[in-house]
């Protein structure tokens, strides 16, 4: 693991990819493949990442990251991100120890979501969120830490 990132410098990356995507030179990434390899890891359950996430993040729960790692190999860097931080850094090692990922920067979203929505921007639903469970509320859906 290589530390923690803010909110503020993962947005600034966000924007640089935006702006490269938008001048043509790139032909347009997927969402969790932003330009330059950059790989948003969102280790909460899927239920919690469809009512609101970052923008760029794809959902790997922290107990499929074991059997799902290897969906990272290639990646330059990796920021792994939960509700406040603590987990995904637990995370992050993980990701950080795998053969496949460790020539990659991989980070954990200092604060997590939390710090995100105060610091740096709002959380993107995904599309299909009105299925997802309204009457949640603001629960932490947070994974516990393995170890």
């Amino acid at each position: 693991m290589d530390g923690e990132i803010d909110p503020e410098e993962l947005a600034s990356l966000l924007d640089e990819a935006d702006a490269d995507a938008g001048d043509g030179t790139d032909g347009g990434t997927d969402a969790g493949e932003a330009t330059d390899g950059l790989r948003i890891v969102d280790i909460r359950d899927q239920r919690a990442f469809d009512r609101g996430h970052l923008p760029e993040s794809e959902c790997i729960p922290f107990p499929e990251l074991t059997t799902r790692i290897a969906e990272l190999e290639g990646a330059d860097r990796i920021v792994t991100v939960c509700p406040h931080g603590v987990a995904s850094q637990q995370a992050a090692q993980l990701i950080g120890s795998y053969a496949g990922t460790q020539a990659a920067r991989v980070e954990s979203l200092r604060g997590g979501i939390e710090a995100w929505q105060r610091d740096a921007g709002e959380l993107v639903p995904t599309d299909d969120a009105e299925s997802a469970d309204a009457t949640a509320g603001d629960a932490d859906e947070g994974p516990d830490a393995p170890f």
